[in-house]
């Protein structure tokens, strides 16, 4: 028993030492390029403005995040050119976007219809020329959900893309 607790001893210290041996690094060809611009690209990722989150009771929402969480939670504003009224959920380094619909047209009220409980709608990543990425984007057959950029909730000039060309997520590009 002694020399099968010494045998696993030292296999548990080599096993270590091998763990602590220096990890190859890989090196990938050099470029001046940013890892989030793409060749021959017009336009740039950017940082991710907001993740949306669809709710049936938006006060609910609001206050769950602002008295339980104790997060900065704006006022309800109503978009009716979206269907939406939105609150935003400041987290500091992000935003979250609750969603609630504005009548029955709107694509939350269908989104709510099947997720009776909610749930994440889309995330929104910023870009830095919003036309340059839809004209890009077209040309590499992702779709979208609009012709034309329209203003977002943010002011800013938004499109969504199709979820089926995005991996099953709804993005939102927003001009940065």
């Amino acid at each position: 028993m002694a020399r099968a607790l010494r045998a696993a001893a030292g296999n548990a210290v080599g096993l270590f030492s091998r763990l602590q041996a220096p990890i190859p690094t890989l090196r990938a060809s050099s470029t001046s390029q940013p890892l989030d611009q793409v060749a021959g690209s017009l336009w740039n990722l950017d940082r991710l403005n907001h993740v949306a989150i669809a709710v049936p009771d938006l006060e609910k929402a609001a206050a769950f995040y602002k008295n339980i969480l104790g997060a900065q939670v704006s006022e309800a504003v109503p978009l009716p050119e979206h269907g939406v009224s939105v609150v935003f959920v400041n987290l500091g380094n992000t935003k979250m976007e609750l969603l609630h619909p504005l009548g029955r047209d709107s694509p939350i009220a269908g989104f709510l219809q099947k997720n009776k409980a909610g749930g994440m709608h889309h995330i929104c990543i910023e870009v830095d020329n919003i036309n340059a990425a839809v004209t890009d984007l077209k040309t590499k057959k992702i779709r979208s959900l609009s012709e034309e950029v329209k203003i977002g909730a943010h002011g800013k000039p938004v499109i969504f893309l199709h979820p089926k060309d995005c991996g099953g997520v709804l993005v939102e590009l927003e001009q940065a």
